[in-house]
């Protein structure tokens, strides 16, 4: 058995798209490195150990062996709803945004994950088609391992069944969380959790109050909290006019956290 402290780091090494995804100035903290959500709590959902983080180098090196690597610029595809499956991309860098388009052409954005998870799911071994979206939300390169050669590699590694098990069973957990935000939170309480959330994963204090050091566009929080972009346009500049937060251009200082705080909890 592989000594546990000495796999614990990523096997591989998280922005954007331009209406879609945040730029990185500062690496994100602790647990939310693994993936940026939307949820209730943190808490509930805990984090993903990275898919291959338990598996010897052996092993490892056999995973790696059946997968074709692709490099993505930001912004390309990865794939789309409603194409067939082709197995699980497997992140080695950068950070792949998954959404969901509705038939009217609205998105709403599910996760950014990051180096060490896979996307491509539910259906992992190759069958259906996609039920949503994967874009690079940075310049990334991921594995894709086809759907037959996963099934072939899990009855050899059971270590690599837990793992796509611990995978699948957190992704199940952050998306029921965002069912939950959404039915149960108003939007302008899932703005004020998301600021309060970025600011616990990117904040960066600043002369005016905590940086946000990530850069996103109105479009991009838009899509994270389920609104339109002229919406979150106008929120921004009431909550600035407030002397909550200050916006320039792309990034965000969070001044006032206490009213935010009241916010989360008030709704509209």
């Amino acid at each position: 058995m592989p000594d546990r402290q000495a796999l614990a780091e990523p096997l591989l090494s998280l922005a954007p798209r331009d209406t879609a995804a945040p730029r990185d100035t500062v690496a994100p903290r602790g647990r939310d490195a693994q993936a940026l959500l939307l949820v209730e709590s943190q808490a509930l959902v805990g984090g993903p150990s990275p898919l291959l983080q338990w598996l010897t180098p052996r092993e490892r090196e056999l995973v790696l062996s059946q997968g074709r690597r692709r490099v993505l610029n930001r912004g390309q595809t990865l794939f789309n709803q409603g194409a067939a499956h082709e197995g699980i991309y497997l992140i080695e860098s950068g950070r792949i945004r998954v959404f969901y388009t509705a038939p009217s052409g609205r998105e709403i954005t599910l996760a950014y994950w990051n180096p060490g998870n896979f996307v491509g799911g539910p259906e992992i071994f190759g069958a259906g088609v996609h039920l949503w979206s994967g874009v690079a939300a940075t310049n990334s390169s991921v594995v894709q391992i086809p759907g037959k050669a996963l099934r072939g590699l899990v009855m050899q590694i059971p270590s690599l069944a837990i793992g796509l098990i611990e995978g699948l069973t957190f992704k199940g957990k952050c998306y029921s969380g965002l069912a939950q935000m959404l039915g149960t939170r108003s939007i302008t309480e899932r703005l004020a959790h998301l600021l309060l959330h970025l600011v616990d994963v990117y904040g960066v204090e600043d002369a005016q109050g905590t940086l946000i050091g990530a850069a996103f566009t109105h479009a991009d929080l838009a899509h994270m909290v389920g609104a339109t972009r002229q919406w979150i346009t106008i929120s921004l500049k009431r909550l600035q006019d407030q002397g909550v937060v200050v916006c320039r251009k792309s990034r965000i200082v969070v001044r006032r956290p206490d009213v935010l705080q009241d916010m989360r909890g008030q709704g509209d």
